[in-house]
């Protein structure tokens, strides 16, 4: 069987036209190409080189051997271009959410960039999501570790705003309160809350309700956003959360005096704009934050 080894093998010594001048070409030493010469000739059961006094001559075989050499070398030459001139796949776009934005948000934003390969058909680049806190989301987009977040923001100037809204009470949906249109801070004395920590005004909610008298007993106490929400949902208790949070089984109803709003939006680290924008990801999250 012919090696693409010995076919460069066998051309080099043709070209240089010394068993010398080959093996350097190759480096390689001479001894070695001399074996492998043999090799050749030996697979293809016929002389293939004139070793005479000052020069080599091919054989009639060789000769044939030679054009078909030629040809192959070439293919591999073309084959290996095309494979080195391919441009590499599109890495991953890292986008950072915030851990308190809603599950089924964060769903729907991977659910358009999925599919195999470095792009999927429609030629948007492969996500990778990372859930974190605000703090945390900044410090790895300043550190370039993502290259766009989803989180709150700051003022009105910073990132592009995707949703705005306000905070409530999420309760179970058979909850006797949940039909009213705005709850009373000590209508919420006696119930059972479930404290969300992930949620980004955890300490002024804590001080408007110390503030009047209300504390309540808590049944839970965990940053996992779904497992608090479950937990409402199966009635064992109360939440208050931004009113996206609000799904199946559960209600949002407006509590009056907690009148915190949250800006949620996309800030891009420096330099990823063109990323950003090629990937059509500012459009996707218009569509489904």
């Amino acid at each position: 069987m012919l090696s693409r080894r010995l076919v460069r093998q066998f051309i080099a010594l043709v070209d240089t036209g010394s068993f010398t001048a080959a093996a350097s070409r190759l480096h390689v030493s001479q001894p070695t190409l001399s074996a492998g010469i043999a090799e050749l000739e030996r697979s293809l059961g016929t002389p293939l080189i004139l070793r005479e006094r000052r020069a080599l001559r091919l054989t009639e075989a060789g000769n044939r051997l030679l054009v078909h050499a030629r040809a192959i070398e070439r293919e591999f030459g073309l084959a290996e271009r095309g494979v080195l001139e391919t441009p590499p796949p599109a890495p991953p776009l890292r986008l950072g959410v915030l851990s308190s934005l809603a599950t089924r948000s964060t769903a729907a934003i991977a659910a358009h960039y999925a599919g195999d390969g470095a792009k999927d058909r429609k030629g948007k680049a492969l996500l990778t999501l990372t859930d974190a806190p605000d703090a945390d989301l900044r410090r790895r987009l300043a550190e370039h570790r993502l290259d766009a977040i989803i989180t709150t923001l700051r003022s009105a100037d910073e990132g592009e705003l995707l949703r705005e809204e306000g905070y409530a009470m999420i309760l179970p949906a058979a909850h006797r309160l949940a039909g009213r249109e705005v709850l009373l801070p000590e209508e919420l004395a006696g119930e059972t809350m479930i404290a969300r920590r992930s949620c980004e005004i955890l300490a002024e909610t804590s001080r408007f309700f110390t503030a009047r008298g209300v504390r309540p007993h808590f049944a839970l106490r965990s940053a996992n956003e779904d497992r608090c929400l479950a937990l409402v949902a199966a009635g064992a208790g109360v939440t208050t959360g931004p009113v996206s949070l609000a799904g199946t089984g559960t209600v949002a109803v407006p509590l009056q005096g907690y009148d915190y709003r949250r800006r949620i939006g996309l800030i891009v680290a420096e330099g990823q704009d063109a990323l950003i924008a090629a990937s059509g990801l500012g459009e996707v999250l218009r569509e489904v934050v």
